[in-house]
């Protein structure tokens, strides 16, 4: 896995063994010798993940981090502290700063390239969810930075060190203990944060770890271990299998505090991006009156099923529906009434069809349904049912209370082996267009004219 990856530290030398590392690795290096520096090239050269010392003259890397968090362009890059500080103080401080880990100089081979991949593989989650806000000021928009809690599973391997760890965890967390791994798993598909004790040898932490990487449920969820301070490999492991981020043993309670609000605020912030993201998509497809599916969806749609014909004969008809005398609805009581009438109908048009059939606004008062499997008998009845449906029961004016009787006209037609889009749909258009000049209020089904 290549990345770009800043190395900011003041001392040369350790900038060069850094790079010779990483290069080694296939990693591409930029360096900055201050934080200040360090912030600007940033900025410019906005790199896959910053390794950052601490003390450095002129701005230390706390001042950095900081600062590189509160800008939008760098504030979801990676920052790992590389430093030769390891009390508890730091490690807090540096968390609160923005930090996402810390790694002790000298610096193990193995446990930094554990961390990097392990951040990388987040970054670019990240960044694909990023990527669909363009032209989108989603920052300023999804929840700020003021931690609000979250719900914590602690998985132990018995009830006593559960119910420990879970202790370690203050308000606003409310956090849970677990010491019956299936019960974690079931209990993580309803959580913002799982916590699980990797250290016990009579509770296999990494097979939860990996079951709840694999659920689809829980595939997202982020993960903290509790490993041992010497267990390197096993670290490691646990960094390989998924899990987000891992605190030694013993635990400091105001470490894993900082540690859980960092990745639940994480979890919030990629949250509200997929949601955005699936909204987005909807809306992509949804006409925003009706909330029918739009043209292009229904032409895909019917693009689809005049395929699966051709491969398979399955069959597919269509039908074009028009609501009668729709613009003297809007002329005489306004486009208010003729906004509800063509929102009364989608209901209406939903309740009658099938969950396999696809209806969609194909334009003004048009409607379009897509019959899948189904002959140009099923569609005719279909879209009977469906007319019956709207002169059934009159729409009620909210301005006046007047009641208000409203019919619709529909064309049907059944594809035949040859058949485009606009074939099919200059049937159904013919058999519509005759309904409506026979009288309306009736569906007609298309008919070969005799020579």
């Amino acid at each position: 896995m290549s990345a770009r990856i800043l190395v900011v530290d003041d001392i040369e030398t350790n900038r060069r063994l850094l790079e010779a590392r990483l290069s080694a690795e296939y990693f591409e290096v930029i360096e900055a010798a201050d934080g200040a520096e360090a912030v600007r090239r940033a900025r410019e050269d906005a790199p896959d993940i910053i390794l950052l010392d601490i003390m450095m003259p002129g701005m230390d890397g706390f001042e950095a981090c900081r600062l590189l968090k509160a800008e939008t362009a760098t504030k979801h890059i990676p920052v790992v502290m590389v430093t030769a500080l390891d009390q508890r103080e730091d490690r807090i401080k540096g968390l609160e700063a923005g930090a996402d880990d810390f790694l002790t100089k000298p610096v193990d081979d193995v446990a930094l390239f554990a961390r990097v991949r392990s951040l990388l593989r987040l970054k670019v989650v990240m960044d694909e969810l990023r990527l669909r806000e363009v032209g989108r000021d989603s920052d300023a928009e999804i929840a700020g930075d003021e931690f609000q809690g979250g719900h914590v599973v602690v998985a132990g391997a018995d009830e006593k060190s559960a119910r420990r760890f879970a202790g370690m965890l203050p308000a606003p967390f409310d956090a849970s203990p677990c010491w019956e791994p299936l019960e974690a798993l079931r209990r993580a598909r309803e959580t913002d944060l799982l916590i699980i004790d990797l250290t016990s040898p009579r509770f296999d932490g990494l097979r939860l770890a990996a079951r709840a990487r694999s659920d689809a449920e829980t595939r997202q969820l982020p993960i903290l271990g509790i490993v041992d301070n010497d267990d390197r490999s096993g670290m490691v492991r646990a960094l390989d299998l998924g899990v987000t981020d891992v605190i030694a043993r013993p635990v400091d309670p105001g470490e894993l505090a900082a540690r859980a609000r960092t990745q639940i605020r994480r979890k919030t912030y990629a949250d509200a991006l997929r949601d955005r993201l699936e909204e987005s998509l909807e809306m992509a497809v949804t006409d925003p009156l009706t909330g029918l599916h739009n043209r292009r969806y229904i032409i895909s749609r019917l693009r689809q099923g005049l395929d699966a014909m051709e491969r398979s004969g399955e069959r597919v008809s269509v039908a074009l529906m028009d609501i009668d005398h729709f613009k003297r609805i809007n002329d005489t009581w306004g486009h208010q009434a003729g906004d509800k009438v063509l929102r009364g109908f989608a209901e209406r048009l939903k309740r009658e069809l099938r969950a396999v059939d696809v209806a969609g606004r194909y334009g003004g008062e048009e409607f379009l349904v897509v019959f899948m499997n189904a002959g140009g008998d099923c569609a005719l009845e279909a879209a009977e049912r469906c007319r019956a449906a709207m002169a059934r029961e009159p729409f009620v004016l909210a301005s006046s209370g007047e009641s208000l009787a409203v019919t619709l006209s529909a064309g049907v037609a059944e594809a035949r082996i040859g058949d485009d889009i606009e074939d099919l749909l200059a049937r159904a258009d013919s058999a519509l267009y005759e309904a409506k000049s026979s009288g309306r209020n009736q569906v007609l089904a298309w008919r070969r004219k005799a020579a």
